[in-house]
């Protein structure tokens, strides 16, 4: 509590020899609390008065420090943010005190600013397309759909910040930070669900309560009305920022390495994932990291008022690029958001049959796991798959086994059976065909490619091709 005196850091008894001046004799000289549900309620029109009359005085007088000192006590009494771009001010425009004063209230917008806000709202776009299409798996696209709602929301809503579009948009407030402790555990369920086929359990609820008592802690906030929200903007009155902010830290790191052993563990074990749904997991696992070293500067350097410019930028770069890279993969590759082909019932069933009865087989673990290596270096570096003529008995003679060994080294490592193993290495080196610009220029036909890759014929590789993409492969040429 203080009084008005004070705020203008002279005594009482040198009042009126600053009066003239200041006209101070015109305001009541009464205390008052920085306290926001206090001010709105009070409208404190005398330091509302006060505050401004001082603001046009010092800056008449061309003290540019300290007209900005009341321009800015003004602007957090008033919450009007315009003030600061008020015509009494133009003869203190060219000051550095008044310039950064402008910077840190008056809106601004520029073509990076205008990039972010266009990469959140095609990420909330795709977010929910992604859960009106097709796929093997619901769960595990609404994961990511999910995922990848929470970071458009969040680029979209920290874009704000540096533009001080949030002083327009006062509700913008903790907008997306109920989201904090959701991004880990989504990302660790859909690894989870995808490379190991989990399936959910009621004790995995327990993984919600750090967002139920984040909620708990914010509904004060967010129950607060515009102006009372504006209110704790301007004056820098954030509750539970640093809190927060390091807690999402801690929750980031710890899912990461949860998600990282489990990658790991799939690459060294004997869990096959066919090479394009490795290399997006690997991709989104090193965007993932990415975003948490960003949000490690963002942390450290931003949260605590060290720096100002490279944290932010830093971490919206990182997010675009995550949201930018799963919205081209949902509509290039969408195959890839489900992991490991799940089987539907009935070829469920038909596996599990067959997993009974290879456990009677004389196939040991260490030869399964040689007879896989050696079945994907045939694969992928003497693509045997390009030959039209392979089948089971051919490629069992190449892996030196029986065709029971080699359907069950199929069928355990991979979740598939031999020509869907075929086709999708097929349908794979057919995209890289038709995107290469030697094919463009070629004037190959659509036939050529198919014959290239191992089909015989142009039906069952239009079939296949948008069994695996959803598009036929001249609507993937055009896309």
């Amino acid at each position: 509590m203080y009084c008005y005196a004070e705020e203008i850091n002279i005594k009482y008894k040198d009042t009126s020899e600053y009066s003239p001046l200041f006209s101070i004799h015109k305001y009541k000289l009464k205390p008052y609390k920085l306290n926001s549900r206090e001010v709105l309620k009070e409208k404190n029109v005398d330091s509302i008065a006060l505050f401004k009359e001082l603001a046009f005085s010092y800056a008449k007088a061309n003290k540019a420090k300290l007209a900005c000192r009341y321009i800015e006590k003004y602007i957090q009494v008033s919450l009007d943010v315009s003030f600061v771009k008020h015509s009494n001010f133009d003869s203190i425009h060219d000051s550095d005190p008044y310039i950064k004063l402008v910077d840190k209230y008056h809106q601004k917008f520029d073509f990076w600013w205008l990039f972010c806000l266009y990469v959140g709202f095609v990420g909330v776009f795709i977010s929910i397309v992604l859960n009106f299409r097709r796929c093997a798996d619901k769960i595990a696209n609404l994961l990511m759909s999910v995922f990848l709602f929470q970071h458009s929301v969040f680029i979209i809503n920290i874009s704000l910040l540096p533009t001080n579009y949030e002083f327009y948009f006062p509700h913008s407030l903790y907008l997306s930070t109920l989201f904090s402790f959701l991004y880990g555990p989504l990302i660790y369920f859909y690894f989870k669900r995808v490379v190991l086929k989990y399936r959910f359990r009621p004790v995995d609820l327990l993984h919600l309560v750090p967002t139920l008592f984040l909620l708990l802690l914010l509904l004060p906030v967010y129950n607060l009305s515009g102006e009372e929200k504006l209110w704790v903007m301007l004056n820098d009155k954030r509750p539970y920022i640093t809190l927060i902010s390091d807690s999402k830290l801690l929750s980031l790191l710890i899912y990461m390495i949860l998600v990282i052993r489990i990658y790991i563990k799939s690459v060294k074990s004997n869990i096959a994932i066919p090479k394009m749904q490795y290399r997006w997991h690997r991709n989104i696992i090193i965007l993932c990291s990415l975003h948490i070293i960003s949000y490690v500067f963002y942390d450290i350097l931003m949260i605590r008022r060290v720096a100002d410019d490279f944290p932010i930028n830093f971490q919206i770069l990182s997010i675009a690029l995550l949201i930018l890279y799963i919205s081209y993969t949902a509509f290039v590759e969408p195959g890839v958001f489900s992991g490991l082909k799940m089987i539907k019932n009935e070829m469920q069933k038909g596996l599990n049959n067959g997993l009974k009865k290879y456990k009677k087989s004389g196939l040991t673990e260490q030869l399964s796991l040689e007879l896989k290596e050696k079945l994907l270096e045939l694969l992928e570096k003497d693509e045997i798959y390009r030959r039209n003529d392979i089948n089971l008995q051919k490629l069992s003679e190449l892996l030196n086994t029986s065709r029971h060994n080699t359907s069950q080294i199929i069928n355990e490592h991979f979740n598939l059976n031999f020509f869907e193993l075929i086709n999708m290495y097929r349908i794979e080196e057919a995209k890289k065909i038709l995107k290469d610009k030697q094919y463009q220029y070629e004037n190959f036909n659509i036939i050529d490619v198919a014959y290239e890759v191992g089909f015989n014929n142009k039906v069952t590789f239009n079939k296949s091709f948008k069994k695996y993409n959803r598009i036929t492969p001249s609507e993937y040429v055009k896309s």
